[in-house]
């Protein structure tokens, strides 16, 4: 899937695009030719502009929706002609130097202290990867990436400023960012991707791994969904060569949500909707990640990774149920009770990001299965799908370490550290 949209063309984003590099002295390596990288002054405005001119068909769901667009707010410019100078010096200095080489081995990732970012960065160091790690300053230093024998450099997408230094001297560049619960949901998920984006198209990177939502062309009424759609379709007319990898649902956030409530005897939150996902471990993420990577195939390609069964929330409460061997307090929510919050959150201004939160999870409550065909995937990357971890393995796993660790400690109540 690449669709072209010709508005972004016609932005003047195609002035950015990168020459393609000629000069390969050594397996594995590639040379920048002087002038091979593109300029960013072209796409100074296109971030400033609103989604719909963008991506035209969103903005035409949006106006049938009838409802406020995220792409209608205003855009923060402070600091734009910053990023234009900053990124056109470090574009300026990596052209002149044509020795320097670029190695197809070196690896950006942005997000890598989050549930599928650190397996990223793990497996790709594990493959012999030189592993670059784009994370925001925060109180507690992101030292086990340092541990593992990644590159830490402080970054921020909501700061476009801070990205071109980041990208130098980079092959490949593997987003797995998302904005924080307490953010707009725009300003990481839409206006850091364009701007990360921006930098990649002007610094010459080669590869560029976007994650994004199954299905997310089916779902326009909900914020994330819709945002993912658009950002894969810049993508798609951006020139990069990209490849757009939708996921349908982690593993890892079943412990939380499922796992360890059942563990603690408290509630678990359950719908009356049939809506089944099939989950994945981040591990299998990240490994059929890096296959892509060594794939031609995978190139300018948008595919999905599912999980071996699609589950519904019953029968993962269920799972958990018998492998933890006890009942579990089921809360059930009504579809109808999603939607009335919804619209009533809707007429209050300030309840507008609660809304877009239930509108997410009124589709993880529908009669929808978030789930694809993996049979042409496996074959195209060379996986063993033997080797994918089923969601059975992955609790009986999780719950064999913590019932030991109880067990060890002769606990007495269920008050442990459920969180491994």
């Amino acid at each position: 899937m690449a669709t072209s949209i010709a508005q972004a063309s016609r932005l003047g984003q195609a002035s950015a695009l990168v020459q393609s590099c000629s000069c390969r002295d050594v397996e594995g390596t590639s040379r920048r030719p002087v002038g091979g990288v593109g300029s960013f002054s072209g796409l100074k405005n296109v971030r400033d502009l609103p989604l719909s001119s963008v991506v035209g068909d969103c903005a035409s769901q949006r106006e049938a929706l009838k409802r406020p667009a995220f792409a209608t707010s205003s855009v923060n410019t402070g600091g734009r002609k910053a990023v234009v100078a900053m990124a056109n010096s470090a574009a300026q200095q990596a052209a002149m130097a044509s020795g320097t080489p670029v190695r197809s081995t070196s690896i950006l990732v942005i997000g890598a202290t989050g549930t599928l970012g650190r397996q990223v960065v793990r497996r790709a160091l594990d493959e012999g990867y030189d592993v670059r790690c784009l994370v925001r300053p925060r109180p507690a230093p992101a030292d086990f990436l340092r541990d593992w024998g990644a590159t830490v450099v402080n970054g921020d997408l909501s700061k476009p400023e801070t990205l071109p230094a980041a990208l130098v001297g980079i092959h490949t560049v593997i987003d797995c960012a998302t904005g924080r619960p307490e953010e707009p949901i725009r300003t990481v998920d839409w206006d850091g991707k364009v701007a990360l984006i921006q930098c990649a198209q002007a610094m010459g990177i080669q590869r560029f791994v976007f994650y994004s939502i199954h299905n997310c062309e089916n779902h326009p009424e909900v914020p994330l969904m819709e945002i993912k759609r658009c950002t894969e379709k810049y993508i798609a007319d951006s020139g990069l060569n990209y490849t757009i990898i939708r996921l349908c649902g982690f593993m890892q956030g079943l412990i939380g949500q499922y796992a360890v409530p059942v563990l603690e005897d408290k509630s678990v939150w359950g719908t009356d909707a049939p809506t089944r996902i099939a989950y994945m471990d981040t591990q299998d993420v990240a490994r059929l990640t890096m296959a892509a990577l060594r794939n031609e195939k995978a190139e300018r390609e948008t595919m999905t990774l599912a999980g071996p069964r699609a589950w519904t929330t019953q029968e993962v409460i269920s799972l958990c149920e018998r492998l933890a061997g006890q009942d579990a307090k089921v809360t059930t929510v009504p579809v109808g009770v999603l939607k009335t919050t919804r619209l009533l959150t809707r007429l209050f201004q300030w309840t507008t990001d609660v809304a877009d939160r239930l509108a997410f999870s009124e589709v993880l409550t529908s009669d929808t299965v978030f789930s694809a065909p993996m049979t042409e995937t496996y074959a195209m990357l060379g996986a063993d799908p033997k080797e994918t971890t089923t969601l059975e393995l992955y609790l009986q796993e999780y719950y064999g370490q913590i019932l030991k660790k109880l067990k060890d400690l002769k606990a007495s109540s269920k008050q442990g550290d459920y969180y491994l």
